[in-house]
Parts: C-alpha cells; structure tokens; sequence
C-alpha cells in the first residue's frame, strides 16, 4: 500500500559517535537530511557514508537551526530526530501506518524512553516524557528560545505509543560539558522574559526540583543514577539562576 514520503531532520555538532546508529533507525525514511554547524570530529563524513543529505549552516539555536532547515525539507511529513536518539521498530511501524493513512492529525508526540549513565531511567518525571516530533510539513515551527525549543504546531496532535529511545549523558563528563552552554542560554531566555537576579531562586528552586523529582516523581525508585540525575538536575537549576547575576556576555555559537 503507497504511504506518503516523509523526511528526517536531525541537527548535529560533533555527534560522529552518535550519528551512525540514529541514521541507520531511519534509513527506511524518504530522505533525510543533516544540517551540521561546523563539526570537527567527522561528523558530515560519516551521515555521507550513511546516505544523508550534508549541508553545513552557522549556529545561533537549536529553534532557529531547526526553523531555518525545514524549508529545505522535500516531503510531505517530517521528523525531528536529535543524533543521541533512535527510531525503534515498533515505532517505525507506528510512523509508516501514520504515511499511509496521510489523515488527521496534523502532528503526532512520540513517547521517549530515556537512558542515563548507560541505564534506563523509569521514573524521575521522565516517565511522562512526550515530545512533538512527526507532523505535516509547513504545520510547524519552533518557538524562538535558545534552550528547551518547543515545536509548535498549527493543527491536531495525537500520540504514537512505540518507543523513541534517548541515550542523554553517557558519563559525567558529557554532562559537565553541555551544563555550562544550557545554563547560560537558559539564564539568556529568562532575561529575555524579563525577569531579574533574586536570592530566593537560589535558595528555594534547586530543593524543589530535587523534591519534585525525587518524591513526587519517584526518582528513589531509580537507585543510584535516580539520585545522581536528581542531584544534578538540581545544580542544573541553581546555576541557571546564579547566572543572572553575571553580567550577560556573547553567546557561545555552540549547540
């Protein structure tokens, strides 16, 4: 039975050791294309060899990198794809029988699976974990923020339940790596918003987020990495807020 053609979008920066195993579970895609900002790691050589569609476009946000690709996008429907993710099976299937029908709904939440220090992580508020990804091309669009992008959608949206599995930090040192570049973009759209240093975002946030995730969300029932993400979910949001008593500096032109 014809489907209609879907493409792929997926952004990279240094992602050589991710890439190969994010375009494989989608090589039964239309096309897909990668619009790298300038890695130095092989990351272009290697989604050639894997059949992608290269083009390389300087880095201002992961929104306005996204926003800036999608018109060169050449099918009817699209998904989003981050290089540390992968389409699974049942989900493929899930997507091909959405091409087929080409119906209503205009877009669809895919239901991420998410994996810390190696393991998977069940609860933590990540359990709930839905993010917008496949929709009809022309009917989306990310809001313009420099962190935590959220695709908006002009249409209907339903959910696909196969999963899309998310290998985030493999160690701590790849999360100490990105923690500086989300906090000080994170602090960048909180001024954006206007809003001002204060001491009590400092002393109240950080517990409340531990709290949050680790009692209400049933972090405890993750052991260990459940503490640790908890933990540093927590510095994540102290440091966030202590930046906005930096004086703002140019941005890091880095994903």
């Amino acid at each position: 039975m014809e489907r209609a053609a879907l493409s792929v979008l997926v952004t990279t920066w240094n992602e050589a050791h991710n890439l190969p195993d994010c375009l494989d579970s989608a090589r039964w895609a239309d096309e897909i294309l990668v619009v790298d900002s300038g890695s130095t790691d092989g990351t272009v050589e290697v989604a050639r060899r894997a059949g992608a569609r290269v083009v390389v476009h300087e880095y201002v946000s992961a929104a306005q990198q996204k926003n800036w690709a999608l018109p060169l996008l050449q099918h009817p429907w699209v998904l989003i794809l981050d290089a540390d993710e992968r389409v699974s099976p049942a989900l493929a299937a899930e997507i091909q029988d959405v091409l087929r029908a080409d119906g209503p709904p205009d877009g669809y939440f895919l239901s991420r699976r998410s994996f810390f220090l190696g393991t998977e992580i069940r609860h933590c508020g990540w359990d709930r974990d839905r993010v917008l990804r496949l929709f009809r091309a022309g009917r989306g669009r990310y809001d313009d923020r420099l962190v935590h992008e959220t695709l908006q959608l002009d249409g209907q949206a339903s959910t696909l339940h196969g999963p899309l599995f998310h290998y985030t930090y493999r160690s701590f040192r790849d999360y100490i790596e990105k923690l500086g570049r989300y906090t000080e973009r994170g602090a960048a759209d909180l001024r954006a918003a206007g809003r001002r240093p204060a001491v009590r975002d400092l002393l109240f946030r950080p517990p409340a987020r531990f709290l949050r995730m680790y009692l209400l969300q049933r972090g405890f029932m993750d052991g260990t990495r459940g503490l640790l993400l908890c933990s540093l979910a927590a510095i994540s949001v102290w440091l966030k807020y202590a930046r906005l008593f930096e004086t703002p500096g140019p941005e890091e032109a880095r994903p």
